[in-house]
């Protein structure tokens, strides 16, 4: 299923706080009315924490995720102070969970937000088949998953987007298994070997050196 998303950053001196309520209330703004058909918003709403065995950035991020927008909401999030890129995704969930909560209410547990580039060298045919065929059914067998929304991006489609090649929201419930490396890559007597198995898999089709990954939190706003 094709969407669009938007990738909007955190402005200097602005709180963890301050950019939640700044991009809930774009969020809001643009889903009411005739607005889209979906949209939700995936950000950082506090800091990770000072050791964790996944490298979390600190800064400040947000992905909308737009279905069925027109030209108004395209503007609206694209003028938005921090903007910094929009797409084409195509989305796929190896595992989804059943919505159940009212569009508003943040998202039980806790997401690792993921924005990635292909390995250097490596032709995009064999990225996509490492991606989709080797580390997606890695990360079932491993992490305890409870949503897996895992993106392609096709194109962008404003002026000056940096590129990026994939964008991965993996969501467990609840948040502390994220947090918890004997929960995430556990069960506890295979942790340091699934670590390194993570690790190995993800170096053979990922440009580690420009991996973001980041603490965050998801929000429909209209579902």
């Amino acid at each position: 299923m094709e969407k669009e998303v938007f990738i909007i950053r955190g402005i200097p001196q602005e709180t963890y706080e301050d950019f939640r309520t700044r991009m809930i209330a774009l969020a809001e703004k643009n889903a009411g009315g005739f607005g889209p058909a979906a949209l939700k918003v995936t950000l950082t709403q506090r800091k990770p924490p000072a050791l964790s065995v996944i490298p979390f950035k600190k800064s400040r991020v947000a992905l909308f995720t737009v279905r069925g927008g027109g030209e108004e909401i395209r503007y609206s999030l694209t003028s938005a102070e921090g903007f910094e890129g929009s797409y084409m995704a195509r989305e796929v969930l190896p595992v989804a969970y059943e919505k159940t909560w009212e569009d508003g209410n943040e998202t039980p547990g806790a997401c690792l937000l993921t924005l990635f580039h292909r390995k250097p060298g490596l032709d995009r045919d064999l990225f996509l088949s490492r991606w989709f065929e080797g580390h997606t059914p890695l990360s079932l067998r491993i992490h305890p998953l409870w949503n897996y929304n895992r993106n392609e991006v096709l194109k962008s489609t404003s002026e000056d987007s940096p590129w990026y090649d994939g964008i991965v929201e993996e969501q467990v419930n609840p948040a502390s298994d994220l947090l918890n490396p004997m929960k995430f890559f556990g069960p506890p007597v295979k942790v340091p070997r699934h670590m390194l198995m993570v690790l190995r898999d993800s170096r053979s089709f990922i440009d580690m050196k420009r991996i973001e990954t980041y603490l965050a939190a998801e929000y429909h706003i209209r579902s």
